[in-house]
């Protein structure tokens, strides 16, 4: 096919407007030739013989009537094995092997494979000749890192497939077939170990998706037993610079009970960005023992990049999550964040001059986001198992407004707000989520009428706080004292854990539900305590031997023993309030 061009006639920041003579094609990738440089582009939006591109480089020296190439092709990614413990710029450009060849600085317009055509993988097949298959049906498998990495029927093909040839056990590169399928139409297919999908556009080659509905163990306490996520699900963190959304990404990603872990570092300053690429490969995996980043993708694009990668990078790394899902793995996508996402839309709509939404975000706002969400969930597979995609997004709203159009937008399709507060962050309780206005739909591992107490005790504990800010610890009474100590008692010792001890930082379900239910004990407990200083002394001295619990290894020795001693404690005062009442 000939090639299709065009010329520049219009350049704008990161868009250039281009005249084809020929056909065009939305979201097509492109490229403009600008001396030995090749600049990659994509279409996103066609006016008759005219089209708008968004460049995915600095476009500073390119010139009216300087050529453009069409490729015929949307921007797509590789798929195949070599993904995984590897860092991406949103195009799928390999960092580490981007800064080998061009030194610190980056060059534009420099684009290397993402996955190696000459490393062999060592390959079993699960079909033979003359078996019946469907799209993202398992041909065989490769190992990888700590996984068995499924070799799939191309994702793109529809109804029954007739394996007519199949490899034999052995070791092939990304560009040699393993199989070749036959189609209802006759028409022939070769499958290879690596597949290219659009990144726009979801991968469906599953039977049946579902509802999500099993609880995904963060071991975050104010998460899971509060404010739960559902494997599958979706959930948001907004909150103001600095209150630690980033750190609890991380530790999220750490403990998560899932697979494989994908993080979108999109438009984050370069220091944030920099501390996840230096400290993932170092940490070590609490559950297999072995380098974090072996579970692990991580697509970057920081503040200084272009803006239009922005939104590449986010595309890239939720069809990446997707391919994974299609093995019947569970897999956990975070990024951070969609405000920088969001604000690239921004500009790039007003180079575009469309009639702009509120605080000139463009109209389209809502409908992008959600459909980016809308790629998460739990999927039945051809062969009967499932796998699933659950999406974390951070927000960074300005001044941590969470009225701006970012986060209401992102609120109206997700399952789960998680709120950080800057007063909580300030008081240095952490994880910084306000448990009075954050949020879940779906049902957790915790008791309901447990939990629905929890809540309902730290709404009374701040109401009662609010009220002794005007009229002073002497103007309450001593039962809405009570009610504040035991709001404050559950919020130290149960809703905040100490990131930096290696058993408090991440808590099992087991656990938890075994610790809510003492606590609810205590909310539930009737004291009898003299006055308001006898009250205080009593919750100080459980808050201290619990913080001590916390730190005790689950069903240990000390574990027990510290029960033990707390559950006199309470005994004891709740014993004098029976004996008043038998008096």
């Amino acid at each position: 096919m000939k090639a299709r061009k065009g010329t520049i006639t219009k350049v704008s920041g990161n868009m250039a407007m281009v005249e084809v003579k020929d056909f065009i094609v939305q979201n097509e990738v492109a490229y403009i030739t600008h001396g030995a440089e090749r600049l990659k582009a994509e279409v996103i939006r066609v006016r008759g013989k005219n089209a708008e591109m968004q460049v995915y480089e600095n476009t500073g020296g390119i010139r009216i009537g300087e050529e453009v190439e069409f490729t015929d092709e949307l921007l797509s990614v590789e798929l195949g094995p070599g993904l995984l413990g590897q860092i991406f710029d949103g195009l799928q450009n390999p960092l580490p092997h981007l800064a080998e060849r061009c030194g610190f600085f980056l060059k534009r317009g420099v684009y290397l494979e993402a996955l190696p055509d000459d490393t062999k993988w060592e390959f079993t097949p699960l079909v033979k000749k003359g078996d019946k298959v469907r799209s993202g049906s398992k041909l065989g498998s490769v190992p990888e890192k700590i996984f068995k990495h499924y070799i799939m029927a191309p994702f793109g093909l529809n109804g029954s497939l007739e394996v007519v040839s199949d490899a034999k056990k052995g070791k092939y590169n990304l560009k040699e077939p393993i199989a070749t399928l036959k189609d209802e139409d006759n028409k022939t297919h070769e499958a290879f170990l690596q597949q290219i999908w659009p990144v726009k556009i979801p991968i469906r080659a599953y039977a049946e998706k579902l509802k999500p509905g099993e609880p995904l163990v963060t071991k975050m306490r104010l998460i899971d037993s509060l404010f739960s996520v559902a494997c599958g699900g979706t959930y948001c963190i907004p909150g103001p610079f600095g209150a630690g959304k980033t750190v609890l990404q991380q530790l999220t990603s750490r403990h998560a009970e899932v697979d494989i872990v994908v993080i979108a570092a999109c438009g984050e300053r370069a220091g944030e960005v920099v501390e996840t690429l230096k400290t993932f490969p170092t940490i070590k995996d609490p559950t297999t023992g072995k380098p974090l980043i072996d579970r692990t993708v991580i697509v970057c694009n920081t503040s200084s990049m272009p803006v239009a990668a922005r939104e590449s990078s986010v595309y890239t790394a939720v069809t990446i999550a997707e391919y994974y899902r299609q093995m019947g793995l569970n897999v956990l996508l975070l990024a951070d964040s969609t405000s920088r996402w969001a604000q690239a839309m921004r500009e790039m709509s007003g180079r575009l001059e469309e009639i702009p939404g509120e605080e000139a975000f463009p109209a389209y706002l809502e409908s992008r986001i959600a459909s980016f969400y809308e790629r998460a969930g739990i999927v039945r597979l051809h062969d009967g198992t499932t796998g699933s995609v659950t999406i974390g997004g951070t927000v960074s709203p300005a001044g941590g407004n969470f009225e701006e159009p970012v986060t209401q937008a992102t609120l109206k399709v997700v399952g789960a707000f998680h709120g950080l507060s800057r007063e909580r962050s300030d008081a240095r309780r952490y994880p910084a989520i306000d448990p009075l206005i954050s949020w879940s739909k779906y049902k957790g591992f915790i008791d309901e009428k447990q939990s629905n107490r929890g809540h309902r005790i730290l709404r009374k504990s701040n109401d009662v706080s609010q009220m002794m800010k005007v009229i002073g610890e002497e103007g309450t009474s001593l039962k809405d004292y009570i009610d504040y100590l035991k709001g404050e008692f559950f919020d130290f010792v149960y809703l905040q854990q100490n990131a930096f001890d290696e058993v408090d930082e991440a808590t099992t379900a087991e656990r938890q539900a075994y610790v809510f239910n003492f606590i609810y004990g205590i909310l539930e407990a009737e004291f009898n305590f003299e006055n308001k200083e006898e009250a205080l002394h009593f919750f100080q001295k459980l808050r201290q031997q619990f913080k001590g619990w916390n730190s005790a290894k689950w069903k240990s020795s000390e574990f027990s023993k510290i029960e033990k001693e707390m559950s006199s404690v309470i005994q004891e005062a709740r014993k004098e309030k029976q004996d008043e009442i038998n008096a």
